[in-house]
């Protein structure tokens, strides 16, 4: 039989696309209320891989990545998504459509996962309306794409600065797993 483990603390992201900076700023000021304080801020990267987001945020779009100080549990995800998903709607314009679009995710050793709120084949459901895909994998000394990664997640840039985090995340002493919570865990008092 298996060992349960919790896994370790991992670190959040958020991509943030947008065309107004204000609507950055403000948009990254509340991140910061809820999250903590930021460790990275990426450049600032044109969007146009898609245009997909252009009827509702308008064009040029441009996008930044984000990576906060404090660790988070790997099984917050959906309700940090949900907590974006607000942010958004606070920073909507009157007529209610978006002014950022905003995408948490983790950055773990062994994948980058990120949060959606749309269900497909290769996603996989948890809870609150929130699913999740692992969007690239750490093999070979790199995060390589899925067949299913966006191209922009794919590209040899964006996959450049998740090889970076990973390496502070790595720094940090963070681990695959926490073998002491997942030895407390492992004892239920009933079964169900």
């Amino acid at each position: 039989m298996g060992k349960v483990a919790i896994p370790s603390d991992v670190m959040l992201f958020s991509s943030i696309i947008y065309k107004e900076d204000a609507a950055l700023s403000s948009a990254l000021d509340m991140l910061e209320e809820r999250f903590g304080p930021r460790s990275f801020t990426s450049d600032i990267m044109a969007f146009d891989y898609t245009s997909y987001y252009e009827k509702e945020l308008g064009s040029p779009l441009v996008r930044v990545f984000v990576a906060f100080e404090r660790l988070v549990p790997r099984d917050q995800l959906a309700g940090i998504k949900l907590s974006t998903n607000d942010l958004e709607a606070q920073l909507a314009y009157p007529d209610g459509k978006r002014s950022v679009n905003i995408d948490p995710g983790l950055i773990t050793l062994e994948n980058v996962v990120l949060a959606t709120t749309k269900p497909y084949s290769h996603r996989i459901y948890l809870g609150k309306g929130i699913w999740c895909e692992i969007t690239l994998m750490y093999r070979r000394n790199s995060y390589s794409p899925m067949e299913w990664t966006y191209p922009d997640y794919g590209s040899s840039d964006v996959i450049d600065i998740f090889n970076a985090l990973r390496e502070r995340l790595k720094r940090q002493g963070v681990g695959r797993q926490n073998s002491r919570l997942g030895r407390a865990l492992a004892k239920p008092d009933k079964m169900l």
